[in-house]
């Protein structure tokens, strides 16, 4: 039992801070960001045979926050309702510039309009930072698969963007397109 413990809290100090972070970008408040840290944790120290060693336990952990987060999210429409309404007073209130407010905006809301599947993909890249392989151990999947997905989840908000008039500059600066000259 003493080396069990030793170990999950071994594990626990090393994955905190990016567990912590994961749920936080995905969830609507910090209290949610926490319970579902705690879950994760939870279900790690319950299937803690089942916890991998080194790198692959932090992909491990990765993989069951976003299983703990699907479960929070199940039945939560109102929730993601709200969450439209702060995230455009969030940038309304943190933009730069009107055009920076304008601009996120767009983006979010493109963001938001992307199936499920789309935006985790994305944000794991851009959010995490993990590459292809240490996406496809967190979401159960090829690398190759992961690779593909990646390339259509991109093409798909690309395409998004345009269609909400969002355009990228020659200073490659994603605006709106009523702000172009």
């Amino acid at each position: 039992m003493d080396e069990e413990r030793a170990r999950f809290e071994s594990v626990y100090q090393e994955t905190y801070g990016l567990i912590t972070a994961y749920a936080a970008r995905r969830c609507d408040s910090p209290q949610d960001a926490a319970d579902a840290v705690a879950e994760t944790y939870a279900v790690a120290w319950r299937r803690i045979h089942d916890l991998p060693d080194g790198e692959e336990a932090t992909l491990w952990l990765y993989g069951t926050a976003r299983k703990v987060l699907a479960n929070h999210y199940r039945g939560e429409v109102r929730r993601q309702a709200r969450s439209v309404e702060l995230d455009t007073e969030m940038a309304d209130l943190y933009g730069a510039s009107p055009d920076s407010r304008v601009e996120l905006s767009a983006i979010a809301q493109v963001f938001r309009d992307l199936s499920d599947d789309d935006r985790e993909l994305l944000a794991l890249v851009a959010w995490e930072g993990l590459d292809r392989q240490e996406i496809a151990a967190v979401l159960g999947l090829s690398r190759n698969a992961v690779r593909i997905r990646l390339h259509r989840a991109r093409k798909r908000f690309a395409r998004a963007l345009a269609e909400a008039d969002v355009r990228f500059t020659s200073e490659s600066r994603l605006i709106p397109a009523e702000r172009q000259l």
